[in-house]
């Protein structure tokens, strides 16, 4: 059986999906990506530092809607438009864990994402 997870502290989906899924004790969550959730809108930020971070925030309320932090996550998986910012996201990244439970995770450079964003991220997490 599934649990659909739902906040306003993160966006509102822009399509037919959910911002995550509970199955038994396993939450999938969709990508997020750098929408303010007060507003609705597209918020880059000055920096590529400055974005990661908003996707990381409304993940990090993704995972509390479904009563987790960052330390039940086991697997995250990166997107990203150019290469040449891993460095930077993976700065902002590093910062919601502890490097000894890090979570398993794959970074992919991929030619567009929703809204021409830099970065988009998704978790599986487990209770």
């Amino acid at each position: 059986m599934k649990k659909i997870i739902q906040t306003e502290k993160a966006p509102a989906p822009i399509g037919p999906y959910n911002q995550a899924v509970l199955s038994g004790n396993t939450l999938y969550t969709s990508g997020q990506i750098a929408i303010d959730p007060t507003t609705g809108k597209l918020n880059l930020g000055n920096s590529i530092g400055e974005e990661t971070t908003l996707v990381m925030e409304n993940m990090k309320a993704v995972l509390e809607a479904a009563e987790m932090t960052f330390e039940n996550v086991v697997k995250t998986s990166i997107f990203i438009s150019d290469m040449h910012n891993f460095a930077d996201i993976n700065e902002v990244y590093a910062q919601y864990f502890d490097e000894a439970t890090a979570p398993a995770r794959e970074t992919v450079e991929v030619a567009n994402l929703p809204k021409f964003v830099n970065v988009e991220i998704s978790m599986i997490a487990i209770k």
